[in-house]
């Protein structure tokens, strides 16, 4: 006699990362397989200075950063990791960036500004973009056995990452 367990697993669930792009202040975003997203990611600028409604907190990393390529037809759009980095390329902070939270310019790009945290401000050479789509989430196995699992973005760098 054969019997099902609610309990038994017959769904060959499995969660992987991507492997984490090359960063650079220019990128082409790219899916969780690393194919090109047709959009384009820049911090145009950046530098260091106190936030306007925290100025007593001392000096913080504002950039501005622009989005190209982006479909407005209904999607949320695409979102990369921004970190300043030291000389060695050693990550200071990071943060995730939304191409959903920009402006949308006259040559149709996308542009707005955020700003850093890092604990040693006076380290950072450089501001840069990691190329993975960090939109695209799917559920993992421990959310959904049956219908979860798969390749998902690799995760925000933190502190001390080597980029």
């Amino acid at each position: 006699m054969f019997a099902l367990s609610g309990c038994t697993s017959l769904w060959g669930c499995t969660d992987t990362r991507a492997q984490r792009g090359e960063a650079g202040v220019r990128v082409q975003v790219e899916n969780t397989s690393g194919q090109p997203l047709g959009v384009t990611a820049e911090v145009v600028d950046w530098r260091l200075e106190p936030h306007p409604q925290v100025p007593s907190d001392g000096d913080r990393v504002h950039f501005h950063y622009r989005y190209e390529g982006v479909s407005t037809g209904g999607m949320s759009g695409p979102a990369v990791d921004v970190c300043a980095v030291d000389d060695e390329r050693v990550a200071l902070g990071c943060q995730t960036v939304h191409s959903s939270g920009s402006w949308p310019e006259p040559d149709g790009a996308l542009t707005g500004d955020r700003w850093l945290v890092v604990e040693d401000s006076e380290q950072v050479a450089e501001v840069l973009l990691i190329p993975n789509d960090q939109s695209y989430e799917p559920r993992t196995c421990e959310q959904d056995m049956k219908d979860g699992g798969g390749t998902h973005p690799p995760e925000t760098p933190r502190r001390g990452d080597q980029l």
